[in-house]
């Protein structure tokens, strides 16, 4: 086998080309770990702390091998830098070519049909939407691989995005003028000659599923598949294996609907009539669903007059459109495709309200203006078996939280991975030394009414303490709005809150105040880098267990409960813990990294389940008095001073 310590150790290739490169033993023994793992074919957990190197970790002997390797993301923002960034240093370090590809879902990539024909169609007319549009028009006369990362000065979230993307309902696939040119198409050649290929979890269940269906492959066989964010890979699993139906497909076919009609059939003004009536039924059906945000069991509304008499307007429309679309059809191929989708969201929305599969739950979600139904199956660990085993490949799972109380039954189970093998490497950050951890006390019990005004009395000389400088991650959006509403009137350091700007836009911000304090829930909670002393205290809430009225977890327990398992021992608890040591992940970045973590939930030291919340997290010093906060950072100070 190769010699990994000549890549890994002090004078390695590593040492020579990266700059301020220093050697882990914990990188060294989790490469080797890896590159086992694929020359045996086998499978493999692999736990690495932060600041363990396991991204080299696991490219380096990946590529090494000479075997055509996966590497499937949770998160865009992870493809990419693996496939601009650490690719490139791998290669120049190792000095060994090989072929690398980037593949995204096709909405990432310009449709040049759609370009041509819906840019602007329905769009508003604001100087903010005009300039967009120009931009976005400017690039898609230059680039060359049609990503739309590539635009800075339009974010991901513009409605425009939409217009000039598309999806598999609206593919025209081998049929669009446009083929020839198809960006999406470009980018899966060029995946289907690379050695190592960079994709997201959400493609590889794609491919997965064509494969089981028999009806071809996005992605090709692969001797290693390497699972980078692991502790999401289940969780995106149960969303893709489920079906979800919504007001944004509908009213995008109905959109589509018009710009075909106008395009090829100007004669048949009735089709958009039709399409302005399905999005009547639509905007009806929204109403029917309450009027708050809501997430709930379907069986909750199913049976309400209101609602069964939108669901069937809905229908009746989109059975409108099929029979005026299908003798349309021939006139564009456009309008063909408008008639297929307008069948297979009827026939959706019969599969999903004629299911009673005890294997699934169905919920539906609702937003300001929109709305979701959606099947999710109740457990994966039964396909992926399959998906695993058809393979035949070598699989590697990795992320920095896996475990529980240093043990992966959790993970392991949720994928059926009973035979896999287990490692896991504490980060080599000096936790006893660069960090704090603070538990105050005195503070209600979470379920108390004011336990949100409690936490923000209780973080403020804290805040006052560390200068700002500070996350405060909140586990649900209402304790984070009552904290919004209390803070600007106690502290003078500027806030910036989750939902005021794009998340990137409001992360550079913060990192520029210098002193900020940031509020925000889930999606800061982890994928979020902060170095140096920009961020220097993370305030968490509470213990982040679930919501016990999500619609999917209650279905989840009442199946655990039938089993003869403890629905919290074998999943609430584990779960909350993944997700506490992903918070708490986002302190310490780099061996130059100072803070303090505060946690306010009392739990922690009253219940017994405490200790394995606190047997999973870094080996911090701990305290329960704030003079030693106030300490920590007076210190800082004052070796910055020195």
């Amino acid at each position: 086998m190769f010699d990994l310590s000549r890549v890994f150790g002090p004078e390695g290739l590593l040492a020579q080309k990266l700059q301020g490169y220093r050697p882990r033993q914990a990188q060294l023994e989790m490469a080797e770990a890896v590159q086992q793992a694929i020359r045996d074919k086998s499978s493999l957990i692999a736990e690495a702390g932060t600041g363990t190197g396991k991204t080299f970790a696991y490219l380096i002997p990946a590529i090494v091998s000479g075997k055509r390797v996966i590497v499937s993301t949770g998160t865009k923002n992870l493809q990419d830098q693996l496939f601009h960034k650490d690719l490139p240093v791998v290669r120049e370090a190792l000095a060994v070519p090989f072929q690398a590809a980037l593949l995204k879902g096709r909405n990432n990539y310009l449709c040049l049909y759609r370009m041509a024909h819906a840019l602007g169609v329905r769009a508003g007319h604001s100087r903010a939407d005009i300039a967009a549009m120009e931009s976005i028009r400017r690039w898609a006369r230059t680039t060359s691989s049609g990503d739309i990362a590539e635009v800075a000065d339009v974010p991901e979230s513009s409605p425009l995005w939409p217009q000039v993307t598309s999806t598999v309902d609206n593919c025209l696939g081998q049929e669009c003028p446009n083929f020839a040119d198809c960006f999406p198409v470009k980018a899966r050649r060029k995946a289907m000659e690379a050695e190592v290929l960079v994709i997201n979890h959400h493609l590889l269940w794609a491919d997965w599923a064509l494969k089981a269906d028999g009806f071809g492959e996005l992605l090709p066989d692969a001797d290693a598949i390497v699972v980078d964010e692991a502790h999401q890979f289940a969780e995106t699993a149960a969303q893709f294996l489920g079906l979800s139906i919504g007001s944004r497909q509908l009213n995008e076919l109905a959109g589509d609907i018009v710009m075909e009609q106008l395009k090829d059939a100007r004669d048949q003004p009735e089709l958009a009539n039709s399409a302005e009536q399905l999005e009547n039924a639509v905007a009806d059906l929204r109403l029917a669903l309450g009027v708050d945000n809501r997430r709930e069991a379907w069986s909750v509304v199913e049976h309400e007059e209101e609602v069964f008499h939108q669901i069937d307007r809905v229908k009746g429309q989109l059975r409108v459109l099929a029979e005026s679309l299908k003798p349309a059809g021939v006139r564009g191929k456009g309008l063909e495709s408008c008639w297929k989708r307008s069948e297979e969201l009827l026939a959706q929305l019969d599969d999903f309200l004629g299911d009673a599969q005890t294997d699934a739950v169905r919920w539906f979600e609702t937003y300001k203006r929109s709305f979701s139904l959606n099947r999710t199956p109740l457990e994966i660990a039964g396909e992926f078996s399959k998906f695993h085993r058809s393979s035949g490949a070598a699989w590697i799972f990795t992320s920095a939280t896996l475990s529980v109380s240093r043990r992966f039954d959790h993970f392991a189970a949720s994928l059926g991975l009973g035979d896999a093998t287990t490692h896991s490497w504490e980060s080599p950050f000096d936790y006893r030394n660069q960090s704090l951890f603070y538990l105050p006390a005195d503070m209600p019990e979470p379920s108390a009414q004011h336990y949100t005004a409690a936490v923000v009395k209780a973080s403020i000389p804290v805040l006052k303490a560390s200068r700002g400088r500070a996350f405060m991650l909140f586990t649900s959006h209402q304790a984070m709005q009552i904290a919004a509403s209390l803070l600007p009137g106690e502290v003078d350091f500027p806030l910036f809150i989750q939902g005021s700007s794009p998340k990137a836009s409001l992360l550079e911000a913060f990192k520029r105040a210098g002193d900020g304090v940031l509020l925000g829930t889930a999606s800061f909670w982890e994928g979020v880098d902060v170095r140096g002393p920009a961020l220097s205290c993370v305030i968490i809430d509470k213990l982040p267990f679930a919501s016990p009225s999500d619609p999917v977890l209650n279905a989840r327990l009442e199946t655990l409960k039938k089993q003869g398992h403890s629905p919290f021992g074998s999943y609430q608890l584990p779960t909350a813990v993944i997700a506490l040591k992903q918070g708490v992940g986002r302190l310490i970045r780099s061996s130059d990294d100072r803070g303090v973590l505060m946690l306010c939930d009392p739990r922690l030291v009253s219940k017994p389940y405490g200790k394995v919340f606190l047997d999973s997290l870094p080996p911090m010093k701990r305290t329960r008095m704030l003079e030693r906060v106030e300490a920590f950072f007076k210190e800082e100070r004052e070796g910055l001073a020195e």
